[in-house]
């Protein structure tokens, strides 16, 4: 492996990150009962008074609306070491949680302090990410320019900006390291992989658990291919400063931009946020809105998910329809696997259609002289998985991975630390909710190697974060901070349904879930009713009267229940740290490592998960 012209930046200190991790599980010790109870309970189990010593109008005012954003503009360093008085770091400690909760009781009493100590300990404050134009500019050396391709011609928004800044970085570590192979873990549709294929010229291999993602990946890369000439063409035409005509064969790119101005708008209409409660007790898994769009052509085969959240597309010559539902955008959209029932091959029975598959997939691997391959392929990833079995040419390379979910991000990082050939590793992980624990008890779980907790220090104190506050690691603070506000309304119909479910039908535990009743209903009668036939309890045991006395006893604690979820928005971002720096912890750990980094990569708004994890070996 040749190393290019250029350098590795400067890293975080090992000491420094493990110091910084310390320090942010030392404040969630005391802070993280706040995420850990769930908003159904709320008004159950009198959540407010006994976790929060201050009134909710209190809260409000420090953390609603431009309370929370004059948080947020405030200048980000180590703010808290300011308001205690000193400059010098390593001084937050135990006689300081004084000043935020009680020592007896437990309680929250300072609600402006506690946010600037979650703001101390968000990463921001920490100092150890490497910004991504020093990790650019240190890497890049001499390399030739190349004619950029503006990926919103195919992309939406989001997804687009995603793409095109993740990509660079990936092929500035390539060519450092001398390599031209890759591997996309949770590839998905094969966004990132098909531009780091066409635009890049490297050899990428998607691999994804769902069949129907790597169909859908190959008929997108198949069509896209036919188009990227015209794009690059015009691309270049435009840097000379002419203007060329549009292509006459606009049927691909009208379809993709459809796809994904549908999802623009679902981002636009349904852009608050929902507690991770609600997810909770809700049968699916929200999704965050990527805006990915979906070639219609592309899903001719059904897809379902194991939480049955997934939209049916459907294509008529040029007519596409959609159901569409609404989504928040908390968690990313490959949060839920989708499975297909169909079968591309009515004649095939599954297993002969994957050996064919596979074998056809190879031969055209050892075969091609092409450097800018993108080959999909279908399989199921865990730390032990031996990548030869899938590639059978493996070599040296750098395996990558956009919004990989759950276990799927730290499995990355162990099988970069274990496998010779994987010679760099950038991953942006997500659906923390996902993860497995070690330390929690989970019930049918109990895989070979956790999720959570990587690094040694962690492991010995035990820690666990558990699922609640692994959910709300996945809301967005930033969006909330310019105005996108919680679903408060929804949580507070929730909540008071325990409230009757408990009362009137002595229910404590129900393995059946609401859903998204709530989006359905017209009033909260309506919503109450069509919840207690969804959990096959007798509705009519209570009239309409009944129903309203309920609503009517809690609706002004409606406010407790909004500053509650604004408590968890502000510390969300400390647990998302914890996870984070437990798996830079891990890598630090490791002897064959030369670099490894956080790297911001994605404006935060836009993508929420926008920090990866980046190392390169010796």
């Amino acid at each position: 492996m040749s190393r290019s012209l250029g350098s590795l930046p400067p890293e975080p200190a090992a000491e420094t990150v493990a110091s910084r991790l310390r320090a942010v599980a030392q404040f969630l010790r005391r802070a993280l009962p706040l995420c850990q109870a769930h908003t159904v309970e709320f008004y159950t189990r009198g959540l407010w008074g006994q976790l929060v010593a201050l009134s909710p109008e209190a809260v409000l005012e420090a953390l609603g609306g431009a309370g929370l954003l004059r948080q947020q503009q405030q200048q980000q360093q180590r703010p808290l070491e300011e308001a205690a008085g000193t400059a010098r770091p390593g001084l937050w400690d135990n006689c300081k949680f004084s000043n935020v909760f009680c020592e007896n009781s437990q309680k929250l009493v300072n609600v402006q302090f506690f946010a600037l100590a979650a703001k101390y300990h968000s990463l921001p404050s920490l100092e150890v990410c490497t910004p991504l134009d020093q990790m650019l500019g240190a890497l890049s050396g001499k390399q030739h320019e190349r004619c950029e391709i503006k990926t919103e011609k195919f992309m939406n928004d989001k997804k687009s900006h995603e793409v095109e800044i993740m990509s660079k970085l990936i092929d500035s570590i390539a060519n450092f390291c001398g390599i031209k192979q890759v591997i996309d873990l949770g590839s998905g549709k094969g966004y990132l992989s098909s531009f780091l294929s066409m635009q890049y010229n490297l050899k990428v291999y998607g691999i994804d658990s769902s069949n129907t993602n790597t169909y859908g990946a190959n008929e997108r890369n198949r069509k896209l291919k036919k188009h990227w000439r015209a794009y690059q063409s015009r691309a270049r035409a435009n840097v000379r400063g002419q203007v060329l005509e549009e292509p006459k064969d606009r049927a691909v790119q009208d379809e993709m931009k459809c796809r994904a101005n549908i999802n623009e708008n679902l981002l636009s209409t349904n852009n608050s946020l929902l507690s991770q409660d609600q997810m909770a007790s809700s049968d699916s898994v929200p999704l965050e809105i990527t805006g990915a769009f979906t070639d219609s052509a592309m899903l001719k085969t059904s897809k379902q998910t194991e939480t049955h959240l997934v939209a049916q597309t459907q294509s008529d010559g040029n007519k596409i329809s959609e159901n569409t539902f609404s989504l928040l955008n908390i968690l990313p959209a490959d949060a839920v696997e989708a499975v297909s029932s169909s079968k591309y091959n009515m004649e095939l029975c599954e297993e002969e259609k994957e050996q064919r598959k596979m074998a056809s997939i190879k031969a055209k691997a050892s075969k091609s002289n092409d450097s800018n391959i993108y080959l999909p392929l279908t399989s199921y990833i865990t730390a032990e998985t031996e990548l030869r079995d899938i590639i059978t040419d493996l070599e040296d390379c750098i395996m990558v991975g956009l919004h990989t979910c759950g276990d799927l991000a730290p499995s990355t990082l162990r099988i970069f630390t274990a496998k010779p050939e994987i010679k760099a590793v950038c991953s942006v992980g997500c659906c923390y909710h996902l993860l497995t624990e070690e330390f929690e008890n989970q019930k049918d779980c109990s895989p070979g190697l956790w999720g959570f907790p990587m690094c040694r220090y962690l492991k010995e104190e035990g820690w666990c974060c558990g699922r609640n506050a692994r959910m709300s690691a996945c809301l967005a603070l930033e969006r909330v901070a310019v105005s996108q506000v919680l679903p408060t309304e929804s949580l507070f119909y929730r909540a008071v349904l325990q409230v009757i479910i408990e009362e009137c039908y002595g229910v404590i535990k129900s393995d059946r879930h609401v859903g998204k009743i709530f989006s359905k209903s017209s009033s909260f009668v309506d919503y109450v009713r069509k919840s207690l036939k969804k959990l096959e309890l007798d509705e009519s045991k209570l009239p309409d009267s009944g129903i309203m006395d309920y609503y009517e006893k809690y609706k002004h604690r409606m406010n407790e229940l909004e500053a509650f979820n604004m408590l968890k928005v502000v510390l969300a971002p400390c647990i998302e740290v914890l996870l984070l720096l437990d798996r830079l912890c891990y890598l630090k750990e490791k002897d064959n490592i030369a670099w490894s980094g956080l790297v911001k990569l994605f404006d935060p708004v836009k993508s929420p998960r926008c920090y990866a994890v980046v190392a390169l070996k010796k």
